[in-house]
Order: C-alpha cells, then structure tokens, then sequence
C-alpha cells in the first residue's frame, strides 16, 4: 500500500501542487506597500497632466496664429480697398487740377495736400498724400528710345546729382550698362555681362528700360547705404518724360544747370517756392539761369549739365503726368502702407497703372 501510495504521488500531474517548499516561500513574500502604490499612481497623474497641458497650450497657440492671420488677411484685404477708393480720391483731384489750369503742375495746388488722419470705418483710418514723379530724375532717360544711345546730356546730369549727394559719379556709367541694349560696355570701365554672371548668386542685367529706381541696388557694390542717399531724387519712368522744374527739387535742377545754386542752401529755395504761390522756379527763369551758366562757361556749356538751349523743350516742363500716391491704412493694430503709380493723360483722364508694398 505505501509503495502504490508512493506511486501515486510520483505520478501526480503538473499545475496540481506545488512542493512545499514552493508554497512556504509564496506565503513569504512581502506585499506591495500600499504607499508605494500612491506615489506611482501620482506620478502618472502628474504626466498625464503635464501632457495635457502641453497639448491644451499648443492648441491654444495655432489657433490664435490662425486667428491672427485671418485677421491680418481681411485688414489687407480691407487697406487694399481703401487704397482703391483713394486712387479714385486722388484721381478725381488732379482731374479737377486738369481742368482749372492744363498747363501748370506745381505744389501750390490742391493735389500737393496731404490729407488725413481720416476715419474711414469704425477703427480704420487713412492718411494719403501725392508726390509729382516728375519732379525727379529719370532713370530710364540715360539711354535713348532705341536702347543703344547713350544721351551724354541726361548722363552727364546724373554723375553731377551723384555727386550732389555724395557719391561717385561712376555709377552714371554702371546704370547705362545696367539698361541699354549692348551685349558690351556702351562706356569703358563699366561692368561687363560676364560680371554679373560670376556673381553669387549669378543675374543679367535686363538691358531694357526698368519700372522700379531701387534695381540700382543690382549694381554691384552700390549698397542700400548709397541707395538711401539718392532714391528721394531719382525714379523710373518712361524714356522721354521731362522734368517739371516747378516740382524738381534743389538737387535735381543744379544737376541739369551745372553748379550749386539752388541747393547751396535747401532752406532758401523751398521758402522762396512757399512764398512764390504758383511754380517756382518757371520756366523762363530756368532757361535763364542756364543761359548765364552757359554764357559764362569758357567752352559754352554748363560744367555736369550739358543741356544746351536747342531742346530745352524736351528736358523740361511746368505740366505732370506721373503721380506717386502713398496711402497708410490703421485697422486696429495693423498698418498697412501701399504705394499707387497714376498716371494723367494729355485729357486729364487718370488712372493707376502700378500698385507696390514698397515705394521704389
């Protein structure tokens, strides 16, 4: 019987006993302590909440960018709308300006007003005013209408308003290279095709008449440093627009006359325009300011100027046609600047054929 007995227990299936040892060591075994257990449960907690946070503040974030960037959009949506309105505004001003007096373009006129600041809409106010491109130096007029002509007496005006502001004449030649039509140098010494194209990174030059003064900072080593100096005076328009000399500033007309008179003392000249109550200088008093520049020059011409009396018609003018409107929109806490190219014809008709962020 213990023999069977023996058997039996020998026989005994896994899983169903453990030997006693087995069972003694089990009954041993410490619990988890149940402060340990807390303290675990808390950490988690405290990361699920961190997590929480974190994705709460990131939702948070890109909604309120996106927010502000809708809003951003409907202010510039709404500047661009005013900006057209003004356009009308002003095109409507220099019709009635047109009207009272064809042939005279100057800042006594009611054009030359800024207006503003004036509330538009709830929130939204606008400050305008225009400037008479024509009062500056062309850019485009270095090179002739064909593309390959340098004209030596719009050149020869620009290396003196260079010069007027302080920097080298040179960049005359540089800016022919930069629009004339020549594969080489129209002027020796100036920059080559093959300069621009070891730059980096790498360009052309467009070898045509440009739409914006601020491609002189395409030349190489000008600078915006320089450009700050010149831009108030120089401007891009078509080949052939003359300068109005009741506009012009100080710089401009002593560029073309050849010596410092007007801007010898800036304070002077823009008293004695106030105080002038129509256009000043005129033209008869331009023509003769360079008539006795060239009288009294030893070789008959106007040292810088060049501009001889034969087609002083064609450099000059007392009438405008290109208008730059500036308009500053505030909508809330956005400002929006837009910059409008107008343009008047010979009937007085005015439209806007150039909308920039930027005024160059």
């Amino acid at each position: 019987m213990r023999r069977r007995a023996h058997a039996r227990r020998a026989v005994r299936p896994a899983g169903q006993g453990s030997p006693p040892g087995l069972r003694r060591s089990a009954l041993r075994r410490p619990a988890a302590h149940p402060s340990r257990q807390r303290g675990v449960a808390l950490l988690v907690a405290i990361l699920l909440v961190a997590l929480a946070t974190v994705i709460a503040a990131t939702l948070a974030y890109h909604n309120a960018m996106t927010a502000r960037r809708t809003i951003g959009a409907f202010d510039y949506d709404q500047a661009l709308l005013v900006t057209q309105g003004t356009e009308a505004f002003a095109a409507y001003g220099l019709q009635q300006t047109f009207r009272a007096d064809p042939g005279l373009t100057d800042l006594q006129q009611r054009w030359a007003e800024p207006i503003g600041p004036l509330a538009v809409s709830r929130g939204v106010t606008l400050e305008a005013s225009l400037e008479d491109l024509e009062g500056r130096f062309n850019l485009n007029n270095l090179v002739a209408a064909d593309g390959v002509t340098v004209n030596t007496q719009q050149l020869t005006a620009f290396q003196r308003l260079l010069t007027l502001v302080g920097l080298g004449p040179h960049w005359a030649d540089d800016w022919v290279n930069w629009i004339d039509k020549s594969p080489t140098p129209a002027i020796p010494g100036a920059p080559a095709e093959s300069a621009y194209v070891e730059m980096n990174p790498p360009y052309h030059t467009p070898n045509l008449p440009v739409t914006s003064a601020s491609e002189l900072l395409a030349l190489p080593g000008f600078g915006r440093a320089r450009f700050a100096r010149i831009a108030p005076y120089v401007t891009a328009l078509p080949v052939g627009t003359p300068v109005n000399v009741c506009t012009a500033s100080a710089y401009v007309l002593d560029a073309y006359l050849g010596h410092t008179q007007f801007s010898a003392d800036p304070r002077r000249f823009a008293k004695d325009r106030a105080s002038a109550g129509g256009c000043f200088p005129t033209l008869a008093e331009f023509k003769t300011a360079m008539s006795n520049t060239l009288s009294s020059s030893p070789t008959g011409s106007a040292p810088g100027a060049g501009a001889p009396q034969s087609n002083f018609q064609q450099l000059f003018a007392q009438t405008s046609q290109w208008f730059r409107l500036t308009s500053v929109i505030r909508s809330g806490s956005n400002q929006f600047t837009l910059y409008s190219v107008l343009y008047r014809d010979t009937n007085g008709a005015v439209q806007p054929v150039l909308r920039s962020d930027t005024p160059d």
